[in-house]
């Protein structure tokens, strides 16, 4: 006699405040729509970094760039490869211009990346999303060089 067996509860997490299934939790991770502004605010951050002589600012706002890239391409399979072009392309030289504290290369590399950036949103249905520069730093960081 063949026994039936009760079906595998799903994995639960809880909280002081909550229980959530897995799906609950895996529902909750950001997608593109909540990644994108903290990546312009970084690519914001990064340009007037650079501009004001903080490279270490500017290395660490790109890296947190690619991070989010890699949350990015996490969450949402189908514009992985889009944000690994991007990567490869754009963050790629910024990197290299950083490293190098090499400030023409730099300006070159960034405005291309928002040219590439505001392509690619014409490319995923996003034609609305127009990126551009604000034409001041940031007031809450002092981007100037350390000590």
């Amino acid at each position: 006699m063949e026994s039936e067996s009760a079906p595998t509860p799903s994995p639960r997490g809880r909280s002081r405040h909550v229980e959530l299934s897995l799906d609950q939790l895996v529902e909750l991770q950001p997608g593109l729509g909540r990644l994108m502004p903290e990546v312009a605010r970084r690519y914001w951050i990064l340009y007037y970094a650079a501009r004001g002589g903080n490279w270490d600012l500017a290395a660490f706002q790109l890296r947190q760039i690619v991070h989010l890239f890699r949350i990015g391409a996490t969450t949402r399979p189908k514009m992985e490869k889009h944000l690994e072009a991007f990567r490869r392309g754009t963050l790629e030289a910024l990197a290299q211009a950083i490293e190098a504290r090499d400030a023409a290369a730099f300006e070159s590399a960034y405005h291309h990346g928002i040219e590439s950036a505001n392509r690619f949103h014409q490319t995923t249905g996003h034609p609305e999303i127009r990126w551009r520069l604000p034409e001041t730093p940031p007031a809450d960081l002092d981007l100037g060089p350390g000590d």
